[in-house]
């Protein structure tokens, strides 16, 4: 009786865990055991670790990894998320684009009051290539919105390869970027990643073994 218990338990606990897999809608799955931390040596290991235990989450910190493409950004996003699904939080992963297109498309249908109220609810936002995509005023705005709901309440994670200091050129707005920024940062952790591509990586080892072979 006990050891059916115990795998019933286990059976729904995996349950959860797909189940809130597949509502964050995760572009592909990424676990932090499965990242290089021996190849990107200007991330601190342990405070990412550290990080698993989701407890940033009770004083709503945001966390920002910042670098160029390649460097495992969306890697580290993901795995958190991951980590955040296991303990059954309620997670989303968007592009940034993907998002400012819901946000627009609300905005259209006279729903964004709604749309706004349900990203802010969410305890793990995630937003992926912040400034990848440069954005109208009117889009910078709704996404000020957002951040300004979400500001001091609930946690956010971000990725994005563009310098602070940039992202009034993406947002069409300075005025409206910066207040984004102060929101993000204020209480947060900032990740500055400076290494090489992991893409590069590999396709320097791949062209390695193909010139061995010839």
């Amino acid at each position: 009786m006990i050891d059916l218990t115990e795998k019933e338990i286990e059976y729904q606990s995996e349950l959860k865990f797909k189940r809130a897999v597949n509502s964050a809608r995760f572009p592909k799955i990424k676990y932090l055991h499965d990242f290089d931390f021996m190849f990107q040596p200007s991330i601190n290991q342990q405070e990412i670790l550290t990080l698993k235990s989701m407890h940033f989450l009770e004083d709503s910190i945001n966390i920002c990894f910042l670098g160029n493409s390649g460097v495992g950004k969306t890697h580290l996003a993901i795995s958190l998320g991951i980590e955040a699904c296991k303990q059954n939080i309620k997670t989303r992963f968007y592009t940034f684009k993907e998002l400012i297109d819901l946000l627009t498309v609300s905005d259209s249908k006279g729903i964004i009051n709604k749309t706004l109220k349900q990203l802010s609810r969410i305890e793990l936002l995630i937003i992926d290539e912040i400034g990848y995509t440069p954005i109208t005023k009117e889009q910078a705005d709704l996404f000020y919105q957002l951040m300004s709901l979400r500001y001091e309440w609930k946690s956010t994670i971000i990725t994005t390869n563009i310098p602070f200091s940039s992202w009034g050129e993406s947002f069409s707005n300075k005025i409206v970027s910066a207040a984004i920024i102060d929101r993000l940062v204020h209480h947060s952790k900032v990740f500055k990643i400076t290494g090489e591509s992991y893409r590069l990586k590999d396709y320097k080892t791949e062209k390695s073994l193909n010139i061995r072979q010839s």
